[in-house]
């Protein structure tokens, strides 16, 4: 199988594109393709010409952490939860969540979802304390991975505006079930760094690796206030 990377050498440099090939079973993940390809005593392109080792992004490599988010064959999604056997034809393109500033290769800064969060104050501020009919909804929220996936498909998300996105929308939700926080801030929150820009096209939904409803969180959310 032949793999197309895009790669760029630092934040300020030109992306360009790289193939090399990749032999082995189709029953791996896109995670094994590139460990394959970086564990070789020297990496060369099928051109022959020597290269630098891939860099990208992981610690679980089990669908736990989302820090292999990247964007594979036109479609955003987790390397180590991706099959060869899946990819329709014989390239694998791999490519950087466009969302986010580049740092080098497949690696992305995604640390503006966190400053997002700490900016309209979305943390616990005591001990968790919810009513039992909400515990099934805020379990699934709370095993989002904060990948960027959501924020990679939406059509409305661009870095760097007042619109938060669904990790915003999910997380609003978690804290505002809890009985600890100011329910008044918070809505005052999410109506303007959701709300006021949300077109409800649920791509982030269809996206979310841990198939997190966020538009229950919406139904929830929107009710509340």
């Amino acid at each position: 199988m032949l793999v197309r990377i895009k790669r760029q050498k630092g934040p300020n440099e030109q992306p360009y594109w790289q193939t090399f090939e990749y032999k082995g079973s189709k029953d791996a993940t896109v995670v094994t393709v590139l460990n394959a390809l970086n564990y070789t005593d020297d990496l060369y392109d099928v051109e022959g010409n020597p290269a630098s080792r891939i860099r990208w992004e992981c610690s679980c490599m089990q669908g736990v952490c989302g820090g292999c988010a990247i964007v594979i064959n036109n479609k955003p999604a987790l390397a180590c939860s991706t099959f060869l056997k899946d990819i329709k034809g014989d390239e694998l393109v791999l490519e950087p969540l466009s969302k986010f500033p580049v740092i080098s290769d497949l690696m992305v800064d995604r640390s503006i979802i966190y400053r997002n969060l700490n900016k309209v104050k979305a943390y616990l501020n005591d001990r968790s304390k919810a009513l039992e009919k909400d515990y099934p909804h805020r379990y699934q929220v709370a095993k989002c991975l904060k990948c960027g996936l959501c924020l990679e498909v939406c059509p409305n998300y661009s870095y760097g505006t007042d619109f938060f996105g669904a990790v915003f929308a999910n997380d609003a939700y978690l804290l505002y079930s809890n009985q600890t926080n100011d329910k008044k801030e918070l809505i005052k929150a999410y109506n303007e760094h959701f709300v006021s820009n949300c077109s409800k096209a649920l791509s982030c939904q269809s996206v979310c690796p841990a198939k997190i409803e966020t538009l229950t969180s919406i139904l929830k959310m929107n009710r509340a206030k």
